[in-house]
């Protein structure tokens, strides 16, 4: 990880909806080039901070900071142009449209004339392993290759940070590691803070080095993967769970060996 100081951070957020407190007090800071984890159950307010951290959720109270500028009330798509980017849970791709015009627009949408952005897509895709591809209907892509083109979308023009929001869900075992690979790329060789969101804990033990926990709107944890293994907190706030039972033993011992 090398951050050299440069974070994007949430500090003393709180977000209400309706007198529903989605948000309470929450700090988390993003390094630059590290992997950091935000797990919890659902309802714990994962994606509202996602949500508050891109530009989709005003703040309610506290603040936002991309490397000590203040951020709130910046719109999303001003964000993006800043290098704030993010993946959604439902893909969000023109399903019309083949996947390197999904690409392009986004390079379009960030400054980039029509044959720089189709340029930078075609090299990203690659950079993936994914220029066969290119030419593929986005709405007839299988769904793990769906989530690649997401990500592929998300890294256009090398934004300086990355939100994930549950990138691996529905994945297989395999697919998953193949997933984990591309975010220790996007990290190491780009320089990007990834935050990853995700319910396969397993995944998030074995790439984080930092590891957020949310609980009802609150964090409730922060520690190393061997730390949040061990957290009682944790357990309790997943209903009880049995450790082994809620991340798998041999890739926690990898986690936690590493």
């Amino acid at each position: 990880m090398r951050s050299d100081g440069l974070e994007l951070v949430a500090r003393d957020v709180s977000v209400q909806f309706e007198g529903l407190k989605a948000l309470s007090d929450v700090t988390l800071a993003v390094p630059r080039g590290g992997i950091t984890g935000l797990i919890g159950p659902n309802g714990a307010g994962k994606t509202t901070l996602i949500n508050v951290l891109t530009g989709f959720q005003p703040v309610g109270a506290g603040s936002i900071e991309l490397e000590g500028e203040p951020l709130n009330g910046i719109a999303a798509h001003k964000l993006r142009h800043k290098g704030v980017a993010r993946t959604f849970q439902s893909g969000r791709l023109f399903r019309d449209l083949p996947v390197v015009d999904n690409l392009e627009v986004t390079g379009v949408g960030l400054g980039q004339t029509r044959r720089d952005a189709i340029a930078e897509a075609q090299r990203v895709l690659a950079w993936l392993g994914i220029s066969s591809l290119a030419n593929t209907i986005a709405g007839a892509l299988p769904y793990t290759d769906e989530r690649r083109v997401a990500i592929g979308r998300a890294i256009m023009c090398t934004p300086r940070y990355l939100l994930l929001d549950e990138p691996a869900a529905g994945m297989s075992e395999h697919e998953s590691h193949d997933l984990a690979a591309i975010i220790r790329r996007i990290a190491g060789e780009l320089n990007v803070g990834v935050l990853l969101i995700e319910h396969n804990i397993g995944l998030v033990l074995e790439l984080c080095e930092r590891i957020f926990v949310l609980d009802s709107g609150e964090i409730i944890e922060v520690g190393t993967p061997a730390e949040i293994r061990d957290s009682d907190a944790v357990r309790h706030a997943y209903m009880g769970t049995q450790r082994d039972e809620l991340i798998p033993p041999i890739v926690a011992e990898a986690a936690v060996a590493s």
